[in-house]
């Protein structure tokens, strides 16, 4: 076991925190009865070794703490007796390969959830290796939560009962970008760029599909694709964008690949708007600077500054367990997901016997809610429909920015927001269940 977490809550203003934070229920007894059984554990398959290991730390901290959440108010509740849930981790080194070889540790030691998102080609990869796995072997079926792996494909040709998507697919979050886009009518030229693997393509091709529906007059002045998490100087490509005349650019690029380009369009001074999946973390807002003040454009399931008092309070509570500002890095899907397999193990527990399956069968109907925000999976596809953001960086202490990103003095103001029914999209998905 490379990590094990089973870290309770032991004080009483953490106790207070979790009841403020709106989970499962509306209040969180300060006496719990303990989680004493025997542990639960999560594989988190993800690269924590190479050059996107901040990515994946950053995702440990995020279920690190969701699991610490669940055991702070017993754990998970079965008819014989509580369990916590425990995160251990398999390093998959960025690669596809090694997160298959990841894969197979993990059911060797005995783990039946297994969890990644940083890379829709693995994802790819491991639902077709647990498709095969658990026709072969029903006695040790593995059932695998995606909180990142974002490729329109997973939950519809390659929709799996085995495979469970918590966040917003491309065509989803390209959707709630355009609503945006689309309205800004001095845009008239766009670079579209992305990294060349299946997540990136599939950007790429729903925005030429999206711009041509919605804002034919705008012309797409390039396109490219990159190798993903190789190319360490953009300034090449910078230079492309801002010889093409761009007004500005949309790409899926994240991690290193979206901080060096956005660092790389800054030194070279193009001045035009990025319209991203991730420009909210992991260094892209102070790469930027004061450059990306009102240009940098994100959407996401949710931002730090959304104006309520149960966000502050969700927002509050994880930079009080992680104060570092290199790891402000929260996401309100991974805390979703975690309370969504909660709930699907006590509801199969209190209908028959826990595994794979069963667990797959409530997790088609979980429904949640976590400080304000309420979430279901639906059922035919298994892709989590939940509200989406757009946020624009500004400065810390502008209106609408209470609270900055990565200690940078820069965040970012919330300007539209779609609900589950406005996000939700259409699926190809034919369920073939066991």
């Amino acid at each position: 076991m490379k990590q094990l977490f089973d870290v309770l809550f032991s004080s009483r203003r953490r106790a207070l925190a979790a009841a403020l934070l709106g989970g499962l229920t509306a209040a969180v007894s300060l006496a719990q009865t303990p989680a004493t059984g025997a542990p639960i554990r999560i594989g988190m398959i993800e690269g924590l070794s190479g050059p996107i290991a901040n990515t994946g730390d950053a995702v440990f901290r995020n279920l690190v703490w969701a699991t610490e959440r669940v055991n702070a108010r017993g754990g998970v509740k079965l008819p014989d007796g509580n369990r916590p849930l425990v995160i251990e981790r398999f390093d998959s080194k960025g690669q596809t390969d090694e997160a298959l070889s990841a894969l197979r540790s993990a059911m060797d030691k005995g783990i039946t959830i297994v969890t990644q998102g940083n890379s829709s080609a693995a994802a790819s990869a491991l639902i077709d290796a647990i498709n095969k796995h658990n026709e072969r072997d029903t006695a040790r079926q593995v059932l695998f939560l995606n909180y990142s792996a974002v490729d329109p494909a997973l939950t519809n040709e390659k929709c799996s009962f085995w495979h469970f998507r918590f966040d917003a697919h491309a065509d989803m979050r390209m959707k709630a970008l355009m609503s945006v886009l689309r309205e800004d009518r001095q845009l008239k030229s766009v670079y579209l760029i992305g990294q060349d693997y299946s997540f990136g393509q599939a950007v790429l091709r729903e925005a030429r599909s999206q711009l041509t529906a919605q804002r034919p007059d705008i012309a797409i002045v390039g396109e490219e694709l990159h190798p993903m998490a190789r190319v360490k100087d953009f300034l090449p490509y910078a230079a492309k964008i801002k010889a093409s005349g761009a007004q500005a650019v949309l790409t899926g690029n994240w991690g290193n690949d979206l901080t060096l380009l956005v660092k790389a369009a800054r030194e070279s001074g193009f001045e035009g708007r990025f319209y991203t999946f991730y420009g909210n973390a992991l260094g892209a807002p102070a790469a930027m600077g004061d450059a990306g003040i009102g240009k940098v454009i994100a959407v996401a399931d949710w931002f730090p500054n959304v104006p309520t008092p149960a966000s502050e309070a969700f927002y509050r509570s994880f930079r009080e367990r992680f104060p570092s500002p290199a790891d402000d890095y929260v996401h309100m899907r991974m805390q979703l997901m975690i309370e969504a397999l909660a709930q699907a193990i006590e509801r199969a527990g209190a209908a028959g016997p826990v595994n794979a399956a069963t667990i797959a069968a409530q997790l088609e109907r979980a429904d949640v809610t976590l400080a304000g925000q309420r979430a279901r999976m639906r059922g035919a596809d298994h892709q989590f429909q939940q509200s989406l953001a757009v946020a624009v960086m500004d400065k810390q202490g502008t209106p609408g920015v209470r609270f900055d990103v990565e200690g940078s003095g820069y965040g970012f103001r919330v300007i539209r927001n779609l609900t589950p029914q406005q996000a939700e999209m259409p699926h190809t998905c034919t369920m073939q269940r066991p």
